[in-house]
């Protein structure tokens, strides 16, 4: 049986987008082999519901202000792009499952012609969609506020356990991330 290994993609606000004090999460080989319906179950036994499948993800900027989401890769791959415009690029392949916190802008900016993603939702939770380029800055502000009530979800989706890089976070997306890290090595 192949391991997990996770990474971790650390955001600061960007413009209008809030993006988030949470790690991004990519967890490769979380369901290996992928496949619509392994991933879909994988996701709903750790408490991941209001699923759905479809071929990707959008391909314009967006962020969702009323939940955390979780993508999981069930067949093919998919390069996205979080943060905004111009943020890092990750690939995903089947099996892999990304960890989204609330506020962080995502897109799909390559595929395979075999595409399928599952997503879920922390205890099914209804989900908005928020792009940068319609926002004012007072439903920024109403997003930002929706996002800094949010729970942290009771089990990471991949693995099951609690998200402690999540709990161990620091208090604010302004916090100095360095000193943070720094502390996690004593």
């Amino acid at each position: 049986m192949s391991q997990i290994t996770t990474e971790q993609y650390w955001s600061k606000p960007k413009g209008m987008l809030p993006n988030s004090r949470f790690p991004l999460l990519v967890h490769r080989k979380a369901v290996p082999g992928g496949g619509e319906d392994a991933v879909e179950a994988h996701l709903r036994g750790n408490g991941w519901y209001n699923n759905w499948r479809y071929p990707g993800i959008y391909t314009y900027h967006h962020f969702h202000s009323t939940t955390h989401e979780c993508l999981g890769c069930a067949r093919g791959w998919m390069e996205i792009v979080v943060f905004g415009e111009g943020g890092t690029t990750l690939r995903v392949e089947a099996g892999d499952i990304i960890v989204l916190p609330a506020g962080v802008s995502h897109c799909m900016t390559g595929n395979s012609d075999d595409i399928q993603m599952v997503g879920g939702y922390p205890d099914g939770r209804d989900w908005d969609n928020c792009q940068q380029a319609n926002l004012t800055e007072e439903a920024r502000r109403q997003a930002a506020k929706r996002i800094m009530m949010l729970p942290i979800p009771a089990k990471d989706p991949a693995t099951g356990q609690p998200m402690q890089s999540w709990l161990d976070a620091p208090s604010s997306v302004d916090a100095e991330l360095n000193d943070f890290r720094d502390g996690l090595d004593d």
